[in-house]
């Protein structure tokens, strides 16, 4: 019973990355050079759970020229595309709603245990 509790309490704190994740990389869209993270999630090795690890996308972005008072600079535009950081949000937040009821179905089943034993 524990376990599964444990196992709803890291996917809260794995969907909590991932929206952070995507609000950070949706923030700093018109900063220019800026590399978007991705959170990746797998199974935790020994107690279970999820584990959220964040990696930098190095892809390039777009380059544009801009003129300075030095003469005409090449300069690339972020990485971050705003269509896919809407779907990401939404999946973080689908992955939140999906462990908290898995969270409150595991109490109530642990409170109707304690009713039992009482």
């Amino acid at each position: 019973m524990v376990g599964g509790i444990y196992d709803s309490l890291s996917g809260l704190a794995a969907a909590q990355k991932k929206i952070v994740t995507s609000a950070h990389n949706t923030a700093n869209a018109n900063t220019e050079g800026f590399k978007k993270h991705r959170v990746v999630l797998q199974e935790a090795n020994s107690q279970g759970g999820v584990e959220a690890t964040l990696e930098r996308v190095n892809t390039p972005g777009p380059i544009y020229t801009r003129e300075t008072e030095a003469g005409l600079v090449q300069v690339e535009q972020s990485n971050v595309d705003l269509g896919e950081e809407a779907v990401n949000l939404l999946l973080g937040k689908r992955l939140f709603e999906a462990n908290l009821n898995a969270l409150n179905i595991q109490n109530k089943t642990l409170g109707s245990l304690l009713d039992i034993v009482e």
